[in-house]
């Protein structure tokens, strides 16, 4: 894959493209754009440029509009040409251009160029492990977004922040996110179920699906298992568990029989009838004696019923893996600070969610390339260290430097950044510095200058 990397920095390079050319290039984007690329306005902010300053605008600290026309103008005045305006109306006008759809197949393209190339040392007992989980980012306080995203219950109108949910599907060996769905923060069909079933079909025959508890429903199993899909998930609370009963595997392990339930109006009526009478799976305990972890112990759900080839030390290891898709939420809402939007339009919201998944993957996949490279899996490899390491060594390609030796020292650097050997480490919830004692929001803003005022 370096030989993959090099020849398309090479190309942007060739092409006096801005720095994230090297990485997504502007024919795969006019081609995802289709037929709306010949209505585009602007000569200058023409799609690929908008697309490569929105990746840029995401992935730095500052993430302002401002800060990102200038880096363009930097750009530009490097490669001999004339720096277009320092006001932001035309960038901001371009960005809204872009449609959703095309926000949309980014992530898609992106993330599945990165899982296809995964090599076959990082799989799952040679299974491809997709691993769901969902979380909410907030969005300025306008009335657009009020419209479409609501805030949180008990929250009077004016005080808080519209609420925006998402549900992600990563894949296990690389990190990326392969697919996308978000909705309001409360509703009918707004769940993480909901949203999961509509993009549930990025699984493929023959993937291993991974997740926590939400989705351990007899319905989203079975709809799963009748593509061929297996299933790891924790078991719901609610369901009664008595390993004296079943076909038993060994200590703590064996298979029962869930019967179908009634129709639920999540489903018509003939996915219903299709679904069979009842579900052969497997139940394991798994006993946590780490310290620092708050459940003692925890029940794991599986299709993979063969306890030779999947044993339950494997599947402990596995379901415990499954935070890994919360360090990558984690990565995306903090690392990239993507836990409070800044757009005011519903659809701009939508499409700044997007590109930070398609900045995100672009990250995974050097970090991949990297892995590779030095001989160790992805996940042992530092995002932030990554992120930082990029965003200082894109600026150097305005040079003269060679572009193998600026590929292999870039691979190299993110390398170097391992996450710290630190097993079963134990952390207290708490926090050291204290916030500042400043009353909460009780009313509109408007409401606290009118006040002041009089």
């Amino acid at each position: 894959m370096s030989s993959s990397l090099r020849a398309r920095v090479e190309e942007g390079r060739r092409n006096s493209g801005l720095y994230f050319a090297s990485l997504l290039s502007e024919q795969l984007i006019d081609e995802l754009l289709g037929k709306a690329r010949a209505g585009w306005q602007g000569w200058i902010y023409r799609p690929a440029v908008v697309v490569w300053c929105f990746l840029a605008q995401v992935l730095s600290p500052d993430h302002s509009c401002r800060e990102t026309v200038a880096r363009l103008n930097a750009h530009r005045l490097a490669n001999g040409q004339r720096p277009c305006s320092p006001e932001t109306n035309a960038y901001c006008d371009a960005r809204d251009q872009l449609p959703e759809t095309l926000c949309h197949q980014l992530v898609r393209v992106t993330g599945e160029r990165v899982s296809r190339a995964a090599s076959e040392a990082w799989r799952w007992q040679g299974r491809r492990v997709r691993v769901v989980d969902g979380s909410t980012v907030t969005m300025p306080d306008a009335e657009a977004n009020r419209v479409e995203y609501s805030q949180a219950p008990g929250q009077k109108p004016g005080c808080g922040f519209p609420i925006l949910r998402f549900v992600a599907v990563f894949c296990l060996a690389t990190g990326v996110a392969l697919e996308l769905a978000m909705g309001p923060y409360r509703g009918k069909k707004t769940g993480e179920n909901s949203l999961f079933r509509t993009i549930s079909a990025v699984l493929e025959p023959g993937d291993v699906l991974l997740a926590d508890r939400y989705f351990a429903g007899w319905i989203d199993i079975a709809l799963l298992v009748a593509r061929g899909i297996d299933v790891v998930v924790r078991k719901h609370q609610l369901r009664a568990t008595d390993f004296r009963r079943g076909q038993r595997l060994g200590k703590d392990d064996h298979l029962v029989v869930w019967t179908k339930p009634p129709r639920a109006n999540r489903i018509d009526q003939e996915t219903y009838d299709g679904l069979p009478a009842s579900l052969t799976l497997r139940e394991v305990r798994v006993r946590v004696t780490t310290r620092g972890f708050r459940p003692k112990e925890i029940l794991v759900v599986t299709t993979l019923t063969n306890d030779l080839d999947y044993t339950r030390p494997a599947l402990a290891d596995l379901y415990r893996r499954r935070w890994e898709a919360e360090l990558n939420l984690r990565s995306l809402k903090t690392v990239m600070q993507m836990d409070h939007l800044r757009c005011k339009q519903p659809h701009r919201v939508r499409n700044e969610l997007r590109m930070h998944l398609v900045a995100y993957n672009l990250m995974r996949e050097l970090i991949a390339e990297a892995a590779r490279a030095a001989a160790v899996s992805p996940c042992q490899v530092s995002f932030k260290g990554a992120l930082q390491t990029v965003n200082q060594f894109l600026p150097v390609l305005l040079t003269r430097i060679a572009t193998q030796d600026w590929v292999d020292g870039l691979l190299r650097s993110i390398a170097a950044h391992a996450v710290g050997n630190r097993p079963n480490r134990c952390e207290p919830r708490v926090r050291k510095r204290r916030p500042k004692s400043y009353p909460l929001m009780t009313k509109p803003r408007a409401a606290y200058k009118t006040s002041t005022a009089a």
